[in-house]
């Protein structure tokens, strides 16, 4: 015979809904945030400083907003 146990706890759905930018904004960083180390590892494995490709990087960022 089976039983199931009631919790009483659940919280409704309605108070715990969020909003398409907070569901993805973790994971947007975190993709981000990988990017960035492969891209600074490709320039350093191609001789480059590491000054001189966060420097790259962050001129292609400052060239995507303009666009």
């Amino acid at each position: 015979m089976s039983t199931t146990m009631r919790t009483d706890n659940v919280v409704p759905n309605d108070e715990h809904v969020v909003t398409a930018k907070e569901a993805l904004e973790g994971l947007y960083l975190r993709l981000e945030m990988e990017a960035e180390v492969r891209l600074v590892a490709a320039a350093l494995r191609a001789g480059w400083t590491a000054d001189e490709a966060l420097d790259a990087i962050d001129q292609l960022r400052a060239d995507d907003t303009k666009h």
